[in-house]
């Protein structure tokens, strides 16, 4: 550990030492991340990263960016820090996998109002568990600790991911058509977006996080809003490896109306079956207990649905089996019309 100190520092709220204490109890949780391209150890000012382009002839880095955002505030409130860390890889993983690229290296920031060295290798614990079930290696990252901007028990955390496509793969739509259908990949409940309305909606800052409900099966809302954005990294790519896939959609803020349409080529339209989303209890809570209509609830979240994906009506099946040895209980919800209704809930 560095002997540098500046007691000058110290005094202005910036403990360097604890970001020393903070990397040293974080390098155990990255190791395990680590993959056979990473050709530097934590500490520098770059991590370094040697792709494998064998049988790959144009390739084609895709890159991703993205936070927490407010869910962060429930980990505040429960002092739970270890889950924040997947939700912000997933944002990113989930997003480059839609054009079919295999996640290489991550990197993290973490802006902090006092550097707690625990909280912050609490932190990193989770970005390391996301960076492995991602098959992404946890290269390098920031910590900044930031007095009198952030509050001293609070941070923000956000991250980027760079993956890798060879060009003749890149999944696009040229070839989606009416009849195709949609799959879905399904979520593990609200991911990381519409909390700024879940917590208007709980009250979440006087709210008992700790009180099982009976509506989400006796699990406390502490825990079950912040179950970790669900990684599809694996089963996609694995899927792409057998079927050819036409579309793919990361199901973010925005909901169906937003990010269905983001695959789907003009002239073309998404028709979803309502009843065919499996659902979890969750939002049937959310839109009960915040009077929510049900258009804005499809508009603001996954409803059950964290990943949607186009194939021919002839590798359906193929496709639902091919996710299933993946672990993926995927099932069809909709299928592609000629129609300029971008998005018809039925």
């Amino acid at each position: 550990m560095s002997d540098s100190r500046s007691d000058s520092y110290a005094a202005a709220g910036v403990d360097i030492t604890a970001g020393y204490r903070a990397v040293s109890l974080m390098k155990s949780h990255i190791a395990k991340t680590m993959t056979a391209g990473v050709i530097s150890d934590i500490g520098g000012f770059g991590g370094l990263f040697e792709p494998d382009l064998t049988g790959i002839k144009k390739p084609v880095l895709v890159s991703g960016t993205d936070g927490v955002g407010t869910k962060l505030r429930l980990a505040f409130l429960t002092n739970r820090h270890d889950t924040v860390g997947i939700d912000c890889v997933a944002m990113c993983v989930n997003d480059i996998i839609c054009c079919g690229a295999k996640p290489l290296f991550f990197l993290d920031y973490i802006a902090c109002g006092k550097n707690v060295p625990e909280k912050i290798a609490d932190v990193v614990s989770g970005v390391a568990r996301g960076c492995v079930q991602a098959g992404a290696a946890l290269i390098g990252g920031e910590t900044a600790e930031m007095p009198g901007f952030y509050p001293p028990d609070e941070y923000d955390l956000a991250g980027f991911s760079v993956g890798i496509v060879d060009k003749e793969k890149i999944v696009d739509n040229s070839a989606m058509s009416p009849g195709d259908v949609i799959l879905a990949l399904p979520s593990s409940g609200v991911h990381s977006n519409g909390f700024s309305l879940v917590r208007r909606v709980f009250g979440v800052e006087t709210a008992d996080l700790s009180a099982p409900v009976a509506e989400l099966g006796g699990a406390s809302l502490g825990e079950t809003l912040l179950t970790p954005t669900k990684i599809y990294v694996r089963p996609i790519l694995g899927l792409l490896e057998k079927v050819r896939v036409k579309g793919i959609s990361h199901i973010t803020g925005g909901g169906f109306f937003e990010n269905i349409p983001r695959c789907i080529p003009e002239g073309l339209g998404a028709k979803i079956e309502k009843a065919a989303v499996s659902t979890p209890p969750i939002f049937h809570l959310i839109a009960k207990t915040g009077h929510i209509p049900e258009r804005d609830m499809w508009n603001t979240f996954n409803m059950g649905c964290g990943m949607s994906v186009v194939v021919a009506r002839e590798d359906a099946d193929k496709a639902l089996a091919c996710l299933a040895d993946d672990g993926e209980d995927a099932y069809v919800m909709g299928e592609i019309t000629a129609s300029d209704e971008r998005v018809l809930l039925w």
